[in-house]
């Protein structure tokens, strides 16, 4: 079967339906990471996304790359909030990634639109940069649906990455939808809606589905790469098994869940949210002897910490109750180590 490939939009930057999503590798080695990212190009793997955030990611990335710079492409993001931190960024990210330029330049998550001339120099630096051939594309990422919309409609950005798989909502496929007709890159992120999605054959097969979407998937194991890299000879196309598993995993799954983007980070209370706000869900989608180690249960008892400062409901992307998500997912936890609720 031939591969399937996909185009950016503008950029006319065109790759296998497979990216790599280079947040995981933080968690381990400098030889274990760079294994990975040339194993994953060796496979057919040609578009590599990482970030500053991402405290070493980068670095890795660089270390894989060297040499072979020119064969690949690869995106990185600035969470920078003006212009001349933005700048600084840039210069770190070049070094870390032992490259002369990115191929796609991100702002990463913003709270707003940034534009030219606006107050924050985000924009007119990253054009500035392009102009140097520093960056060749300029992108953005996000988890708010107005902020995405903005930048679509603003006709100002040649990629948008946000939030995108089976579980995704009308709303999300509107984003998609308009990117396509903007000639815009769309680049899915939480392609497997941060490890709630188990079945990787039935997201690919969703994604196949809209020929402009790019899913980006984080490796941090042989065996997860190892499946996407099957994916290049033998994609997956949706078949009736494949849409039965999707549509119980909607039932499953519909309304308020955390995603476990970590932007209500960090808590005052120590509470690691990301993780616990869902963890009534990993219980019953993964292997329940990874939650209840010692280690687990310390970190989902530290919920009874809370401050109710609100902060995280604050800054949630996605409008949940955190606090009251949090204590239900502690309330359940509760009652799976006691024994009267059982997981898979």
């Amino acid at each position: 079967m031939n591969q399937v490939q996909v185009r950016l939009g503008k950029t006319e930057i065109v790759v296998n339906k497979n990216g790599f999503g280079a947040l995981p590798i933080q968690r381990i080695s400098d030889e274990a990471a760079v294994y990975l990212l040339r194993k994953a190009y060796e496979g057919g793997i040609r578009f590599f996304d990482t970030a500053r955030a991402y405290s070493d990611s980068e670095h890795k990335v660089g270390l894989a790359f060297e040499g072979i710079r020119e064969n690949i492409y690869i995106a990185t993001k600035s969470g920078a909030r003006t212009g001349e931190a933005m700048k600084e960024e840039l210069k770190k990210s070049l070094e870390n990634l032992k490259t002369d330029y990115i191929d796609i330049y991100q702002f990463h998550n913003p709270a707003f639109c940034p534009r030219p001339g606006d107050e924050s120099g985000l924009y007119d630096a990253a054009l500035e940069a392009k102009k140097e051939g520093k960056i060749r594309h300029i992108g953005i990422t996000n988890h708010r649906l107005a902020v995405a919309k903005e930048a679509i409609e603003s006709g100002l950005y040649e990629t948008l990455q946000f939030p995108f798989c089976y579980l995704a909502t009308e709303k999300e496929e509107e984003l998609v939808e308009g990117c396509r007709k903007a000639d815009m890159g769309f680049i899915a992120m939480k392609a497997l809606s941060g490890g709630l999605i188990t079945n990787s054959a039935a997201a690919y097969a969703h994604a196949a589905l809209y020929d402009n979407v790019l899913p980006i998937w984080g490796v941090q194991k042989e065996k997860e790469l190892d499946e996407f890299l099957s994916y290049i000879k033998n994609p997956p196309v949706m078949t009736k098994e494949l849409e039965t598993l999707i549509e119980k995993d909607r039932t499953e799954l519909a309304g308020d869940f955390c995603r476990g983007c970590g932007y209500c980070m960090p808590c005052p209370a120590g509470i690691e949210i990301n993780n616990c706000a869902r963890m009534s869900l990993l219980l019953r989608r993964s292997p329940s002897a990874n939650q209840l180690t010692e280690e687990v249960q310390k970190k989902m008892m530290q919920i009874e910490n809370c401050l109710h400062c609100n902060q995280c409901k604050s800054k949630c992307p996605y409008g949940l109750d955190t606090p009251s998500l949090l204590l239900k997912n502690l309330q359940d936890y509760k009652e799976v180590l006691a024994g009267r609720v059982s997981v898979s």
